[in-house]
């Protein structure tokens, strides 16, 4: 599909995929693509807009209204939608507590998905979510399927939330990540799972640091 480089990162919620991506891409150089953003932005143009999630011809027309780009500041990945820069807003409870419903309908990923193999077709990149080395760039050289205690995964976002000032219980957090992870598994558009060449991740005890280690190996064996 590409003679670009794709490294392909998937996996739960919550599991410090886009953190883990951001330092792969800074270390070797590459575009990192935050899949996952991009329906986050598509749910609060969705949200916003009062989108009907049950009306498929409001969504495709929807659709056709939302562009998204990303851009780099500071050594930071940022997310705009329509030119306005949503990177702190579309990681908000509100948009979290829909996302996983938003990425089970069909024209949503359809569109999507061919964005996200357009951009990879044009550069080396660092791309994480939930079905990149399934769906979206099967042939991708080096995949990671990333895991974590459950638990430990709704601690790590609990603190982050509680850190941007968000009003929310551990309980609600844990909550959300398991509804997220019923709908991301079962749904029937691209479920999450893993690829049968994919390298599993469990980051349960492990820091940023060592996790980075573990994907340069892998890296550095395929360039070998």
């Amino acid at each position: 599909m590409t003679n670009n480089i794709v490294i392909a990162i998937d996996g739960y919620s919550s599991c410090g995929k886009s953190t883990l991506a951001k330092a792969l891409a800074k270390k070797l150089h590459y575009i990192y693509i935050d899949t996952g953003a991009m329906y986050r932005a598509v749910t609060l143009y969705f949200q916003r807009n009062n989108i009907d999630l049950t009306n498929e011809e409001q969504i495709r027309e929807a659709l056709k209204d939302i562009h998204l780009n990303f851009h780099s500041r500071d050594y930071q990945t940022h997310i705009t939608l329509n030119e306005e820069e949503v990177s702190d807003e579309i990681r908000r409870m509100e948009v979290s507590q829909l996302v996983s419903e938003v990425s089970t309908i069909k024209s949503v990923r359809k569109e999507l998905v061919k964005q996200q193999q357009r951009m990879g077709r044009s550069k080396n990149v660092v791309m994480d979510g939930r079905d990149i080395g399934t769906i979206v760039f099967p042939d991708a050289p080096v995949k990671i399927f990333m895991t974590a205690d459950p638990k430990i995964r709704a601690e790590r976002r609990y603190k982050e939330l509680l850190a941007k000032g968000e009003d929310i219980s551990m309980e609600e957090v844990f909550e959300n990540i398991a509804h997220r992870d019923y709908i991301d598994t079962t749904r029937k558009e691209s479920p999450l799972v893993r690829a049968h060449d994919a390298i599993i991740l469990d980051n349960t005890e492990l820091n940023e640091e060592e996790q980075l280690q573990f994907v340069l190996d892998r890296v550095n064996t395929h360039n070998r």
